[in-house]
């Protein structure tokens, strides 16, 4: 699951890949329309539908927060 997400994740922007922060929105590395190309690649890859309400720095900050909210959704 992780390789395939860090996969689409670098399709997007490879510095997601070593960013450390709590927030690559707020820190210039992807826009918003960046977070849309996530969550529709997740959606695609996964087969899972993403709440508008679950897109929030907990679920979508860095690439760790990523990999735990996708978890949670495809364990449940």
């Amino acid at each position: 699951m992780e390789e395939k997400i860090i996969k689409m994740l670098q399709e997007i922007n490879e510095d997601i890949i070593d960013y450390q922060g709590e927030n690559m929105l707020a820190d210039d590395l992807i826009d918003s329309f960046g977070i849309i190309q996530i969550i529709a690649n997740l959606e695609d890859a996964f087969d899972i539908e993403i709440d508008a309400a679950d897109v929030t720095t907990e679920n979508f900050g860095n690439k760790n927060k990523i990999f735990g909210f996708i978890k949670s959704l495809i364990t449940e």
